[in-house]
């Protein structure tokens, strides 16, 4: 009775203090995103009383009129929106026939190709950086076209690695039932493959929303006519401009960060279910 007592205690004990651990650790991640929006609803004035910390105590909704108008983030934010969205469809098409080919198919070199793709996930991006702006600007793609098209690439061989590992796992029997029906490759892809790994597609998604949406240095290295900028380029010009507001910064950098925000909230099942499910795989 003592021993049982006893683990039970310790196990209660253990628990506290991991949780305990947890939420530290998830406070710390939210407080400066609580701070931010609170701080973009405060006056130039309320904010440096005490440097935004205390609750906004009269709502500036202008903030965020004053910071699409003063730096054009309007323009800024539809590029983005424009360049993730045309980048991550790119990726999810692309990734998903490579995965599909290199999981059913069989064609000679399939595991060099592939080892070559793994091996492109240990290069570091900006290495390839000057090499990408070089080609790009002798094939004459710099701007929107050499941007997306840099970005599919960095985002393909992760995507394809994810997206394999759960096409191995799918039954051969559902593919052998698809072609029974008439369904060739490209069909059984569409039809039958692609809905049953929904949780690797949301990982995907996110992941590469996010890397597309906060990309800078490759974006000021490519982007020449200043309307064609990203959201993160025109916000390192907004602050030079605008360094003395800080309350139109923040609401600047909180309109930069809620679209993303809301592409995980919306898909954070799937990507729990990715994220375990990989791990199992693994």
């Amino acid at each position: 009775m003592k021993n049982i007592l006893y683990y039970k205690s310790k196990k209660l004990i253990l628990g506290i203090i991991l949780h305990a651990f947890l939420l530290s650790v998830a406070l710390s991640c939210i407080y400066p995103f609580l701070w931010m929006v609170n701080s973009s609803f405060k006056s130039e004035a309320e904010y440096r009383v005490d440097n935004g910390i205390s609750l906004v105590k009269e709502v500036k909704g202008e903030n965020y009129v004053n910071a699409f108008k003063e730096g054009n983030l309007g323009i800024y934010f539809l590029n983005s929106v424009l360049y993730t969205f045309v980048t991550v469809v790119g990726i999810v098409i692309i990734s998903s026939l490579a995965a599909f080919a290199f999981s059913r198919l069989d064609f000679k070199g399939k595991n060099l190709i592939f080892g070559l793709f793994l091996a492109a996930m240990m290069i570091p991006v900006p290495a390839g950086f000057v090499p990408v702006y070089i080609l790009l600007n002798k094939l004459h793609l710099v701007n929107r076209t050499g941007y997306v098209l840099s970005m599919i690439n960095m985002g393909l061989s992760l995507s394809i690695y994810l997206m394999k590992t759960f096409f191995d796992q799918l039954p051969h029997a559902l593919e052998d039932a698809a072609r029974i029906d008439g369904c060739n490759k490209l069909q059984v892809w569409w039809h039958v493959a692609l809905p049953l790994i929904g949780p690797a597609m949301a990982v995907v998604v996110v992941f590469n929303s996010l890397n597309a949406w906060n990309e800078f240095v490759l974006a000021s290295l490519l982007f020449t006519n200043e309307k064609m900028m990203t959201l993160q380029v025109g916000l390192l010009e907004f602050n030079a401009s605008n360094i003395t507001q800080h309350t139109l910064m923040m609401a600047a950098l909180t309109i930069a960060a809620i679209p993303i925000i809301l592409v995980y909230l919306a898909m954070q099942k799937q990507i729990i279910k990715g994220i375990t499910k990989g791990a199992l795989v693994g």
